[in-house]
């Protein structure tokens, strides 16, 4: 079973062997998937606008923080004239972006390495099998022994299915951080258009 989902894992996409997910690995977020507004690419995110923006891109980032709730902290940043809303809100998507971009290249990094972890163990624990199956074939074998790797292949196994079983798990996050820069992207859009439609009237 353990080599089967090394294979399976190995088998999904051959331009990154050690990518475990169902869902394709795409290295870097799409702007154009998650943003509609003006360009960001002129924009310098080295460092925020202002101390104002920093803190709020720390809070409507993360996750825990609910979406309602960075709706209405954006609402509240996005002040000033027209032109000002407007250059603020290219400035916050774009310190969003790399924000959220750099979360999930971290993430995806951290499960390529709980995928060679689990590849390692894979071939442990048949290294292991076979030692057992060796150990039982001997006809003088010793039983001790016997049941002592017997115990710790099952152990060793144990350890390797949980591991699997959270593997669905871990693939969804880059899938969350990149649904969140969607809705944030829009929170930003709604905002400025309501804004544009306030003045129009």
């Amino acid at each position: 079973m353990a080599m089967c989902w090394a294979q399976s894992a190995l088998a999904l996409d051959p331009r990154y062997p050690d990518w475990p997910c169902q869902q394709l690995k795409v290295p870097e977020i799409s702007i154009a998937s998650v943003w509609h507004g003006a360009p960001i690419d002129t924009v310098d995110t080295s460092k925020p606008a202002d101390p104002k923006q920093a803190e709020l891109v720390a809070h409507v980032a993360a996750r825990r923080t609910p979406i309602e709730d960075a709706r209405k902290m954006i609402g509240d940043y996005l002040v000033g004239t027209e032109d000002e809303r407007q250059q603020k809100a290219i400035r916050l998507f774009a310190a969003l972006y790399s924000t959220l971009n750099a979360q999930r290249d971290q993430v995806m990094n951290g499960i390529e390495r709980f995928s060679r972890k689990q590849k390692g163990a894979a071939e442990e624990i048949r290294a292991m099998a076979q030692k057992m199956r060796e150990a039982q074939d001997k006809a003088n074998g010793d039983p001790a022994q016997s049941e002592n790797l017997a115990s710790q292949l099952a152990w060793q196994t144990r350890i390797f299915e949980d591991r699997r079983r959270s593997t669905a798990y871990i693939c969804d996050v880059p899938v969350l951080i990149e649904k969140r820069l969607f809705d944030l992207g829009r929170a930003i859009q709604d905002d400025l258009q309501g804004g544009l439609k306030a003045q129009t009237k």
